[in-house]
């Protein structure tokens, strides 16, 4: 009854999380608290969320009223430059939602978001995809099969007529190489790589433009395992090469513990704890979060 009257916010160093009473409570539908807001040690931030709220009104029936889905409610959340900042939560829990945000592809119905300090909604399609790229969870789905992989990881040079072709074609090249992929691959087609060599290309593409921030939504989650590794240390790799900061998206909670130097955990569209990944791992304080590291 204590809790459903009153769910505060509790604090311990860099950590966040909302306080329930009952180590094994279940997470409730809603959870009124003040706005979680972490601090990263003076870190330069790249996105800055501040109560942000994403609603959906399904088509309603001759029989149903219209009824607003809550995808996200209230997020708060800092991203720290060169910081890779991990996304967790079951299915529905708002982290793709959260993605599609970021890249400017769903304005929020309420709050604001801030990429260096400017609105969101006032940096133009062209400025924006210069600074946020995306890799996606199905790389195969993600590239055009009729285009060359040469002509694919060279395609947003050339939409945004990037140095002359001659330059394009080296830069892609170079980016090949950084990403693991061979020359000769430059004129084969998506359907004759692998699951990992796709993947590869995606995150190559994603890279041509050297944007400061990569949106990661599942990447690895259609990968084995062993590729997995390779992805990873693929991505930890160019992250140190290129200065990149990552929001990693995932519900593999093993990826996130890997990659991640602060992880997010979403319930129900809200932000139920944030801190540190090892001290969120080791001892989390949430009952939610408790259920999802149980489950792992």
């Amino acid at each position: 009854a204590a809790c459903a009257q009153s769910v505060a916010m509790a604090t311990d160093g860099d950590r966040a999380w909302r306080c329930l009473l009952g180590p094994r409570a279940m997470a409730p539908t809603s959870l009124v608290a003040k706005p979680i807001r972490p601090t990263f040690d003076g870190a330069e931030i790249t996105f800055m969320l501040c109560d942000v709220s994403v609603g959906f009104a399904p088509r309603s029936g001759l029989f149903r009223k219209p009824q607003t889905v809550h995808a996200l409610r209230d997020i708060t959340l800092s991203v720290p430059r060169g910081g890779v900042l991990g996304i967790v939560g079951e299915s529905g829990s708002g982290k793709s939602t959260l993605a599609r945000v970021l890249l400017g592809l769903k304005a929020p119905d309420r709050g604001t978001v801030t990429l260096f300090g400017r609105p969101l909604d006032a940096i133009g399609r062209i400025a924006l995809a210069r600074q946020v790229q995306p890799v996606f969870q199905d790389p195969y789905s993600s590239l055009n099969p009729r285009r060359t992989i040469g002509d694919i990881i060279r395609l947003p040079l050339d939409v945004h007529a990037i140095g002359a072709p001659a330059s394009r074609d080296a830069a892609m090249r170079a980016m090949m190489a950084r990403c693991g992929l061979v020359p000769g691959l430059a004129r084969a087609r998506p359907g004759q790589l692998s699951g990992g060599q796709r993947q590869r290309v995606a995150i190559a593409t994603a890279l041509i433009m050297r944007p400061a921030i990569v949106i990661c939504d599942e990447p690895t989650s259609a990968l084995d395992v062993s590729v997995q590794a390779q992805i990873l240390a693929l991505l930890a790799e160019l992250r140190a090469e290129l200065g990149l900061t990552y929001i990693f998206i995932s519900h593999d909670l093993a990826v996130v513990r890997a990659i991640a130097d602060n992880v997010a955990v979403l319930c129900a569209g809200e932000l139920v704890e944030h801190g540190p990944v090892e001290q969120i791992f080791s001892a989390p304080q949430h009952p939610y979060t408790q259920t999802l590291l149980e489950a792992a």
